[in-house]
C-alpha cells in the first residue's frame, strides 16, 4: 500500500500542481526538441521549444525550491532550541569560518605573487648578468685584431663567466652600422661558447638600436619553445655588434631551486586574440626542465608572467611560467638573516610559529564557545519547552500547574513568575466575566436609550426636523424629542442632564415621561418649564441639575414661542424672504432645572418666555455644549461663533444633509481627540 500510495501522490502532484505541470510540460518540450534535432526537420522550430522547455523547468525548479524553504523553514525551526543552535552558528561560527578563508586566501595571494615576483627578480637578474658581460666586453674589440686573438679574449671570458653562467655562449657580429663613432674599421665574426641552443646569430635585426639590448628570447627545442636571455652591445667606432646569450638550461634552473626554493616546471607563449585578451598557445607549451629532486619537491604550484622578445621582429609578448615553491623559501627570502643566539631561526620562522601557537589557541577557544554554547541553548530551551508545557496545561483548564523552579536565575524568577500568574488567572478570569457582563448590561441600556429618542422623520407639513444624540458613553445624558401636540402644534425640546454615565442616562429617561405627561396640559413653554422644576428638584440629587430649551411651533399662526432654562443658546438664521440673513444667538433668561435653593420663586422670576414669527426657509439650531465645546487636541473648543458661521454658510441645504455637514466639520475639528461630552443637537427649518 505504501508505494502504490507513494506513486498516487506523485502522480497527483505532477497533474493538479503548478510546478508539477510545469515540470511535465518541460521535460516534454526537451524531449520533442531532441527528435527534432535528431530528425534534422526545421531545427529552428525545434531550438524554440528547446527553449521554452528549459525555461518551463527552470520555472518549475524554482517553485519547488520554494515550497521546500518554507516546508523546511517550519518543520526544522518550529523548536527553539534549533534556532538558537542555527543562529549561534550563523553569528558565531560561520562569520569565524569566513575570517579564516578570507585571510587563507588573502595569505595565498600574498604568498604566490611574492614568489612570482622573486621569480620574475631573478629572470631579471639573468637578463642584467648577461648585459652586464657583453658591455664589459665590448670595449675591448679592437678593428685591427685578428679572428685568433678575438678567439683568445672571448673565449677567456666565456670561461670565466660560465662558472656563474652555464651555457653561456658570445658571438661578434659585423654590420653595416656604426654606433658610438665614425669608422669604417670592423672585427670579424668570431663565436665562442657551446651556442647549443641555437646557431649563433649572423646578422643584426634592424630594430636594435645603438643603446644595445637585453631581454628574453625563445628558441625551438626538442621538448619545446626554450627560453633564454640575451644581451647585444656595440663597441665604440667598429662596425661590429658582440651578442651574449645565457640559456636557461637544467644547470640555471637548478641554481633557481638551490638559491630560492623554486623549481620551474613548464611555459607556454601567449598570444593576443582579436579582440585584445590573452590566450595561451597551447601549440607552443613546453616542458623547461624535468629535474628529479626527490624529497625536495616544492608543494605549492603558481605561475607568473613574463616579457620576451621576437628576435625577428622586435615586438614584446608574454610569456607565462609555471613554478613550485614552498612557504619556506619566502619566508626565508622577506625575513632575512637569521639570529645566531636562537640556533639558526630566522624572523619569519619565529613569527610562523607564533601564529601557529595563536591559531592553536583560537581553535581551541572557538571549540570550547561551541560547546558552551550548545550547552547554553539547551539550558534556555528546556526552561522554555516547561514554560511552553505549564501554558498548554493552563489552556486547558488546569490553573493547578506549577513548574519546578530549577535555578536562580532569570529562567528561575520567570517559572516563578508563571506560577504566581496561574494562581491569580482564575480571579482575572471572574473579573472579565464581570466586565463583559456590564459591558453587555451597557450596551442593552443604550439601545434602551437611544429607543427612547425620536425614531425616524416626523411628518409634519411645513417643517423639515432633523435630530442626532452621540453619547460620549455607552450611555448620556443629552435628550431630545419631537412632541405633537393638539390644533397642529408641534412641542421641540432640548436638555441636557448634568454628568455622564448611568445616573445621567436614568435622569434623562425619567425627564422623558415627564414630558410627555406635561406637554398634554401645559401650551406655554414657560409654564411647563415651571411646572418641570418643581417637581424635578424634590427628586434630582442636589449635586445634579438640568439644562433644557424648549420650543412650540404653531404653523397656523407661523410663530414659535420657546424658554430656555441655562441651556445653550439658539442659532436662528432667517430665510431668504427676511430683509437680511445674518443670523441671530437668541438667549432668552432662564436658569438650570432642579436646583432646591429655594421653593422655586427665582427660577419662576428668571425664566423669559419668548415668541418669533416664521418665515419661509428659517433655519433654527438647538444644541448641547458637547457641540459648541468639542476640543481638538491643542485643547482649542470648536466655539458657538463657528457654529454660527457653518449654519449660516449652509443654511440653504436639507436639514438632514445640514446635519451630515455640522458632524463632519465637528469631527474634522477635533481629529483624533476623545469625545468628552455628548454631542447631541435639532435643526428645524421652515419649508
Amino acid at each position: 500500500m505504501v508505494p502504490n500510495s507513494r506513486l498516487d501522490a506523485a502522480r497527483a502532484w505532477l497533474m493538479q500542481t503548478l510546478a508539477g505541470r510545469l515540470l511535465v510540460a518541460g521535460v516534454v518540450l526537451k524531449l520533442v526538441a531532441w527528435i527534432g534535432v535528431v530528425t534534422g526537420v526545421r531545427p529552428g522550430l525545434f531550438n524554440a521549444l528547446d527553449t521554452l522547455g528549459g525555461l518551463a523547468i527552470l520555472i518549475s525548479a524554482l517553485v519547488i525550491g520554494y515550497r521546500v524553504y518554507i516546508l523546511a523553514r517550519y518543520r526544522l525551526l518550529w523548536r527553539v532550541r534549533r534556532k538558537l543552535i542555527l543562529s549561534y552558528i550563523f553569528i558565531g561560527v560561520v562569520p569565524v569560518l569566513l575570517v579564516v578563508v578570507f585571510f587563507t586566501l588573502g595569505g595565498l595571494f600574498f604568498f604566490f605573487n611574492v614568489s612570482a615576483f622573486m621569480l620574475r627578480n631573478h629572470v631579471e637578474s639573468v637578463v642584467e648578468g648577461a648585459q652586464f658581460l657583453s658591455q664589459a666586453a665590448a670595449p675591448t674589440l679592437s678593428g685591427g685584431a685578428s679572428v685568433a686573438q678575438l678567439t683568445d679574449s672571448l673565449t677567456t671570458r666565456q670561461s670565466a663567466a660560465a662558472v656563474r653562467y652555464p651555457l653561456v655562449s658570445y658571438t661578434v657580429v659585423p654590420t653595416d652600422r656604426v654606433c658610438g663613432g665614425d669608422s669604417s674599421a670592423s672585427a670579424p665574426r668570431v663565436v665562442t661558447g657551446p651556442w647549443s641552443h641555437v646557431e649563433a646569430p649572423r646578422t643584426i635585426p634592424s630594430w636594435v638600436p645603438c643603446s644595445g639590448f637585453a631581454g628574453l628570447i625563445t628558441y625551438p627545442a626538442e621538448s619545446g619553445t626554450r627560453l633564454a636571455a640575451r644581451a647585444i652591445a656595440w663597441p665604440p667606432g667598429l662596425r661590429t655588434a658582440l651578442i651574449v646569450d645565457i640559456p636557461f638550461g637544467d644547470a640555471l634552473i637548478r641554481e633557481f631551486h638551490d638559491e630560492m626554493g623554486i623549481t620551474i616546471e613548464a611555459y607556454s607563449l601567449v598570444e593576443l586574440s582579436a579582440r585584445g585578451n590573452q590566450v595561451p598557445d597551447g601549440s607552443r607549451r613546453g616542458r623547461l626542465v624535468n629535474l628529479r629532486l626527490g624529497e625536495q619537491q616544492e608543494p605549492l604550484g603558481w605561475v607568473a608572467f613574463l616579457d620576451y622578445t621576437d628576435w625577428a621582429t622586435g615586438e614584446m609578448s608574454p610569456l607565462t611560467v609555471g613554478f613550485r615553491v614552498g612557504p619556506a623559501a619566502v619566508f626565508q627570502y622577506l625575513s632575512g638573516p637569521s639570529f645566531a643566539p636562537l640556533d639558526n631561526y630566522n624572523v619569519g620562522q619565529i613569527f610562523l610559529m607564533l601564529l601557529a601557537v595563536i591559531a592553536g589557541l583560537f581553535l581551541i577557544i572557538q571549540a570550547v564557545a561551541l560547546v558552551m554554547g550548545l550547552s547554553l541553548a539547551r539550558s534556555i530551551t528546556g526552561s522554555v519547552h516547561e514554560l511552553f508545557a505549564g501554558t498548554e496545561r493552563v489552556r486547558r483548564g488546569d490553573f493547578g500547574h506549577k513548574i519546578a523552579i530549577r535555578s536562580r536565575d532569570q529562567l528561575g524568577e520567570l517559572a516563578g513568575s508563571f506560577n504566581s500568574m496561574t494562581a491569580s488567572i482564575e480571579g482575572l478570569l471572574r473579573e472579565k466575566a464581570e466586565k463583559e457582563r456590564l459591558e453587555q448590561e451597557l450596551r442593552i441600556a443604550r439601545s434602551i436609550q437611544m429607543s427612547l429618542l425620536p425614531q425616524g422623520p416626523l411628518n409634519m407639513p411645513g417643517v423639515s426636523l432633523s435630530g442626532h444624540c452621540e453619547p460620549a458613553r455607552e450611555v448620556g445624558g443629552d435628550y431630545y424629542d419631537f412632541l405633537p401636540l393638539e390644533d397642529g402644534r408641534l412641542g421641540v425640546l432640548i436638555a441636557d442632564v448634568a454628568g455622564k454615565g448611568t445616573s445621567a442616562a436614568l435622569y434623562m429617561a425619567e425627564l422623558k415621561g415627564l414630558m410627555l405627561s406635561l406637554s398634554r396640559y401645559h401650551v406655554s413653554p414657560r409654564q411647563l418649564l415651571i411646572e418641570a422644576n418643581r417637581i424635578i428638584s424634590k427628586h434630582l440629587d442636589a449635586r445634579s441639575f438640568i439644562t433644557m430649551t424648549y420650543a412650540v411651533i404653531d404653523m397656523r399662526a407661523r410663530t414659535m414661542t420657546c424658554s430656555r432654562a441655562g441651556h445653550c443658546p439658539l442659532i436662528y438664521v432667517p430665510g431668504p424672504d427676511a430683509g437680511s440673513r445674518t443670523p441671530q444667538v437668541l438667549t432668552p433668561e432662564g436658569m438650570v432645572l432642579g436646583l432646591q435653593f429655594d421653593l422655586g420663586d427665582t427660577f419662576d422670576r428668571l425664566l423669559e418666555e419668548v415668541t418669533l414669527p416664521l418665515g419661509r426657509g428659517d433655519l433654527f439650531v438647538f444644541y448641547t455644549d458637547g457641540i459648541s465645546e468639542a476640543m481638538n487636541s491643542q485643547g482649542d473648543c470648536f466655539g458657538d461663533q463657528r457654529l454660527v458661521e457653518l449654519a449660516q454658510r449652509n443654511a440653504d441645504l436639507a436639514s438632514d444633509d445640514l446635519r451630515e455637514r455640522i458632524l463632519t466639520e465637528v469631527h474634522t475639528f477635533a481629529g483624533d481627540a476623545a469625545q468628552h461630552d455628548d454631542m447631541t443637537m435639532v435643526l428645524l427649518k421652515i419649508d
